[in-house]
């Protein structure tokens, strides 16, 4: 189903209602999938695997986006009064320290070297959340076309991508949730209120653009320019050869795919997805 679609469903329910807010917690509790990253079968791979998965430039940046974002959104959970939408931020927030378990659990268990990020302590419980939530927006998108660029091109093993296959189906779970609880969010504050929650949005998505910009302009020119926004610039390190123009269509193909699944009446992520479809249309196939 299109994002269109998915909105013209949306227009069944009253968004912010509380038949909105009891649709968006049940969900997220009712598509929850139990795993313990600390009781997984790692495959054995080849030294040169081994090597290869070790030499990514991207695992220090992810461990550190994973602690900042479990934290940030554990926190979060005292924003809500009500009791299910409180219940589905902790989870979220269960599921984001999962995330960062899971990279623990992979990078000990071949050996790549990282460094243990200090506590992130977030100090504004909505700004935080916000920061990260949009985030999340872009960079889940991203990740998803990375993901099947990966699987496509046997850059990973099977084995290993059958491990990650959940943990991205988790994060269009989480930014599916994020944008129906920023509109759910808006819709409760008194009618002064709201331009003001509308205007920091759009300054947490400008920084958020801003930063994908400078990374798109530094790839291929900056040594290390990886290392922020890797979802945005991962796909260099991957065996094999893909254009942006490409990079987009993944990108776009897999979104649509791992949202179809879900409640129709929910809102779908279109910022992303929209400007992405923008630069498909505009950008030249070779680049």
């Amino acid at each position: 189903m299109s994002a269109t679609s998915a909105n013209i469903e949306a227009a069944k329910i009253r968004i912010g209602s509380p038949e909105h807010r009891q649709i968006l917690a049940r969900f997220f509790l009712d598509t929850h999938v139990d795993y313990v990253p600390e009781q997984i079968q790692w495959p054995a791979l080849e030294e040169a695997e081994r090597a290869r998965l070790a030499g990514l430039p991207f695992w220090q940046e992810a461990v550190s986006t994973e602690n900042v974002t479990s934290n940030t959104v554990a926190a979060a959970a005292q924003l809500e009064s009500d009791a299910g939408l409180r219940a589905a931020i902790e989870l979220q927030g269960f599921e984001e320290n999962r995330h960062a378990r899971l990279l623990v659990a992979l990078t000990s268990h071949y050996r790549i070297a990282v460094e243990t990020p200090p506590r992130f302590e977030p100090r504004s419980l909505e700004s935080d959340f916000l920061f990260a939530g949009f985030g999340e927006c872009f960079d889940s998108f991203f990740a998803f076309g990375l993901f099947a660029l990966a699987r496509d091109s046997g850059y990973f093993a099977p084995r290993l991508v059958a491990i990650f296959e959940p943990v991205i189906q988790e994060e269009a779970r989480h930014i599916l949730f994020f944008v129906n609880w920023v509109r759910y969010r808006r819709s409760q504050l008194r009618r002064w209120k709201r331009p003001g929650f509308r205007l920091r949005c759009a300054w947490i998505i400008c920084k958020q653009v801003a930063a994908r910009i400078r990374t798109a302009r530094a790839m291929g020119h900056e040594p290390g320019a990886s290392g922020e926004n890797f979802t945005l610039s991962a796909h260099q390190e991957l065996a094999a050869p893909v254009t942006l123009h490409r990079l987009l269509q993944l990108c776009l193909g897999e979104n649509d795919r791992r949202m179809a699944g879900y409640d129709s009446r929910l809102l779908r992520p279109r910022l992303v997805p929209s400007l992405a479809r923008f630069l498909y249309r505009v950008l030249p196939a070779s680049i």
